[in-house]
């Protein structure tokens, strides 16, 4: 027994007016065939040793008994769908209409009916994908107040925005995931897109890296995979590199500029446009280990100061480099060869 607080009032055991305890009990019942562990909420009074149970609690232990099985079932608990709702400020009553659902099916869910698997699934994509939630906000405008309507879609949207980035994660990570299982492709690393967040931001925010443009930051992270794979048997970030005219260049390298996070300007030349890569506001790198720090500053204590020429050269005489035709991946067992270390 867990006491939540104590509470002074008239207590309906004892007929005495006293110190009721507020408790909690770890319980389980067979719900629907299924065995379900769940606490319940009671009030306990001392002078009869007994629980008693208000209206209010009886709902309550109900509900935790249905979220219990929905969780053991793998489907939204009625805390869940709420805080779906929440996310876009939506009511139970227009969240209803914009799924043509009973105008009281949320509301139900919310409390003592348990969602099928096919309502589940459609709540589930609903807190996955704005945008999603935008096309059906726009097929249910007429059955929306447009007050309502001007609400959900401004949340819906800034939601949208902010999801962008995972489509972005989503789709380098589908583009690298034929490689995956190939230690030779990837370094026997999965993609971490934060550590390639990091270690763009720990180059950027050196102060002994010059001139540090889109052609440079690409052989700056094949070299810090390289090495760690020389040291370690393994890539520090899991992106795989192809061997460009310049040097090598990871997998869905534009995608990744896009990231957030990547702070850069784009500079016009008489006939480009060059990527200049700036420090960002943090020098936090809560993905980067000591040894990854370590390997990061080797790279830079040998070619942060390095021209655009002098790092495709530097390149070029790898022999990572020199053996792998245009257009093909770069093996990382060449990085045994390394020129650096």
């Amino acid at each position: 027994m867990e006491i939540i607080e104590k509470v002074k009032k008239f207590c309906v055991s004892c007929m005495e007016e006293h110190e009721v305890f507020v408790v909690k009990e770890h319980e389980h019942t067979t719900y629907k065939e299924q065995r379900v562990e769940y606490e319940a909420t009671y009030e306990y009074c001392e002078n009869t040793d007994e629980y008693i149970s208000t209206e209010e609690m009886i709902t309550a232990n109900d509900i935790a008994i249905k979220n219990a099985y929905r969780a053991l079932m793998g489907l939204l608990t009625s805390e869940e769908i709420y805080a779906i709702r929440r996310k876009y400020g939506i009511s139970q009553t227009d969240l209803a209409a914009l799924l043509s659902w009973g105008a009281k099916t949320i509301t139900r869910y919310e409390t003592h009916q348990i969602q099928d698997a096919a309502h589940d699934t459609i709540l589930r994509k609903i807190d996955s994908d704005p945008e999603w939630f935008l096309s059906l906000l726009d097929e249910a405008k007429d059955r929306l107040s447009l007050a309502a309507y001007e609400k959900y879609r401004s949340t819906a949207v800034i939601l949208f925005e902010d999801s962008q980035d995972k489509y972005l994660q989503k789709s380098i990570e589908a583009r690298i995931a034929r490689f995956s299982s190939n230690v030779n492709c990837c370094g026997g690393t999965k993609l971490n897109i934060p550590k390639v967040l990091d270690v763009i931001r720990f180059y950027a925010n050196s102060t002994k890296v010059y001139n540090l443009y889109k052609v440079k930051m690409m052989k700056l992270l094949w070299y810090a995979d390289a090495l760690c794979f020389k040291r370690y048997q393994h890539s520090m970030t899991g992106l795989v590199y192809r061997a460009y005219p310049m040097g090598a260049v990871p997998v869905a390298y534009e995608s990744i500029l896009d990231l957030k996070g990547i702070a850069f300007e784009e500079q016009e030349f008489d006939n480009s446009t060059a990527i200049h890569f700036l420090p960002s506001d943090s020098n936090i790198y809560t993905s980067l280990s000591d040894t990854d720090i370590e390997i990061l500053n080797a790279v830079i204590d040998v070619c942060g100061s390095d021209t655009k020429n002098q790092i495709v050269r530097r390149m070029h005489s790898e022999r990572a480099y020199s053996e792998t035709a245009l257009g093909d991946i770069i093996q990382y067992q060449y990085a045994a060869d390394l020129s650096i270390d």
